[in-house]
């Protein structure tokens, strides 16, 4: 009979007792909620505000800020003379001859672009040439860039006209 014993000993869970079995029960269930409400502190604590962290509003509005804009010009306005637009926008370098720019007024300079013809000279404006960024799309459309082209060509001696502002749709023949 020990033998049979033994082996009935062998097959016994850890719980012995009534009282072992209601604490295992009520740690089973309430250790769990523990764990469960320890993480939800734990993430919804994320969602706070650090300490010293005033300027919240100001950092959110650089993350969410626009990536581009639209400007509206006013396609009426009168279109600016070669002079106006020289000084405004070109003289910053052929003042100076500043990055390889032919100087103003200087003919020598100008003579090999000038027999190039104007609308070489004009593409080269617009669309950029060596040093000189692009100036399509700028501050200036591209009948005033042209006008600064024909203002600065011909005070270096040559005999270009200065183009004229587009006929309007209601004007045309």
């Amino acid at each position: 009979m020990s033998d049979n014993h033994d082996q009935h000993e062998a097959h016994t869970g850890p719980v012995k007792t009534p009282k072992q079995m209601l604490l295992l029960s009520l740690a089973s269930f309430i250790i769990p909620v523990f764990i469960i409400i320890g993480l939800v502190f734990y993430v919804t604590s994320a969602n706070k505000t650090a300490p010293g962290a005033s300027d919240s509003e100001r950092s959110v509005a650089q993350r969410i800020q626009k990536i581009g804009t639209v400007e509206v010009r006013d396609a009426n306005r009168p279109l600016k003379g070669g002079e106006e637009v020289y000084k405004a926008q070109c003289s910053a370098c052929h003042a100076t001859g500043a990055a390889g720019a032919p100087k103003f007024a200087d003919a020598g300079a100008w003579g090999v672009r000038i027999k190039q013809g104007l609308e070489t000279l004009v593409t080269s404006a617009l669309k950029g040439k060596g040093a000189m960024g692009a100036q399509g799309g700028g501050d200036f459309n591209d009948i005033e860039i042209a006008r600064a082209v024909v203002y600065m060509a011909n005070n270096a001696g040559g005999k270009f006209d200065e183009p004229k502002a587009p006929a309007a749709e209601g004007e045309k023949k």
